[in-house]
């Protein structure tokens, strides 16, 4: 009965299935690239992070932003090893997962998709703590594996796409990936889209770009690599930039999706009762307003040399610097580290802008505008090294620039980065503060 096939028949079946084969093959190389990247960076961080915890103990802020105990529930060994995943806006995700968001102003500013998933993952476990954690891990795993995918379809080289995932898993603040934070979930759902997208998967890419967009507000940015990203499509295929049949606008439709995750998270507010408004007006809250282009660059410029003057001047009084809360030379040591932070991004910046394809570039800028257009007062440059760690086209450049470097330069780039990531991961750990 099925004879009738003949070897034409065995050979086109051949041919249909050599593409799933190969893609099988493909993602089956790109977890174990980053099983291993994973597995040797959350090592250094539950080690670093844990051993700090119980050998250093906790800074005296620990109570007045953790009043509950909500971040170390366990005690003993459990609290340790908790506490590189555990701190400081970990609070507010576990606050609004077990309660909501109330009528408390601050806490819109926190996006619903992690904290739900964190409530729902922990239900069967009775903790949205534990359930958080599970959501980080698994996500900054996917996170890493399509990272890799990603690189190789931009970068066509093996060994770059192995470095990009390494860079990603090693970055110094690497560690909110895999805290109960958003951080890694939002970079699942980022790299996810433009990967769909570069595959021709626009549906995915519009999907995942809309729960992007309700994990973080800077998730609507993701329209600008996609759209991009389309035209380039069909500029190499020879089309012009909009086409004229209904089908031809489905990447434009998808694209288009990307906002009602934001829509979505403020309509809610709106038919519960609440201020439409609510999630924007929050980063006031925050002590985030808009002070135009990119001018919190020039802010956090003048913070660190001020607080330069305030640590060579070696007197706590006068404040040379717009005042923040605590410590003076401890704040004008942040401003400082922030800075320089930015500055050893720069060349990664400049090297997507120059090496990578213009959605990527586009992408790195858009997304650096917005905290760098809405610098908090006191500390312009709060929270640069957190969000340069879900900025994932800076990795492809890693990936690029280490694969043609020396094995000898690659393993000391990584190998510093690692020793940054120990030692901010203490930091953490310890209710330090570091972004």
């Amino acid at each position: 009965m099925y004879g009738g096939m003949g070897v034409e028949g065995t050979r086109a079946s051949r041919r249909t299935a050599l593409p799933a084969v190969r893609l099988d093959v493909a993602w089956a190389h790109a977890l174990r690239e980053a099983l291993v990247a994973f597995a040797i960076s959350r090592a250094l961080v539950l080690v670093s992070g844990a051993l700090a915890a119980e050998l250093l103990g906790q800074s005296g802020r620990a109570p007045g932003f953790d009043p509950a105990g909500v971040t170390h529930p366990f005690g003993g060994l459990g609290d340790a090893l908790v506490a590189p995943m555990a701190r400081w806006d970990t609070v507010w995700f576990l606050a609004i997962a077990d309660g909501g968001y109330g009528d408390d102003p601050a806490r819109p500013a926190f996006f619903p998709l992690y904290p739900l998933l964190a409530k729902a993952v922990g239900a069967p476990l009775g903790s949205s703590l534990v359930g958080g954690i599970l959501v980080s891990w698994a996500a900054f795993l996917v996170a890493l594996a399509v990272l890799h995918r990603l690189a190789m379809v931009e970068l066509g080289d093996g060994r770059a796409a192995r470095y990009a995932v390494l860079a990603c898993a090693l970055f110094p603040t690497a560690f909110f990936h895999t805290a109960v934070y958003s951080e890694g979930l939002f970079l699942a759902l980022s790299i996810g889209a433009v990967y769909a997208a570069r595959r021709g998967a626009w549906a995915w890419a519009g999907a995942l770009g809309a729960l992007a967009a309700g994990t973080r507000s800077a998730g609507v940015l993701l329209v600008v690599p996609l759209a991009l990203l389309h035209l380039r499509a069909r500029r190499e295929a020879g089309l012009p930039p909009l086409g004229r049949r209904p089908s031809e606008h489905r990447p434009l439709l998808a694209v288009a999706l990307v906002p009602v995750g934001m829509l979505a998270f403020c309509g809610w507010f709106a038919l519960t009762g609440g201020d439409a408004r609510a999630p924007v007006d929050a980063q006031q809250v925050w002590f985030r307003e808009f002070a135009g282009p990119f001018v919190g660059l020039w802010d956090g410029t003048v913070a660190a040399a001020q607080g330069a003057r305030q640590l060579l001047s070696g007197a706590r009084d006068p404040v040379y610097f717009t005042a923040a809360g605590g410590d003076p030379f401890v704040v004008a040591q942040e401003n400082l580290v922030l800075l320089a932070f930015l500055l050893a991004c720069v060349p990664a910046i400049v090297g997507v802008l120059r090496r990578l394809p213009a959605a990527y570039g586009a992408y790195v800028v858009a997304a650096l505008a917005l905290p760098l257009s809405t610098p908090v007062a006191p500390q312009p440059l709060m929270s640069t090294p957190r969000f340069l760690a879900v900025l994932f086209p800076l990795y492809l450049w890693a990936g690029l620039r280490l694969a043609r470097a020396s094995a000898r330069t690659a393993t000391l780039a990584l190998g510093a980065s690692a020793i940054l990531l120990c030692v901010l991961t203490a930091r953490f750990a310890t209710w330090h503060w570091v972004a």
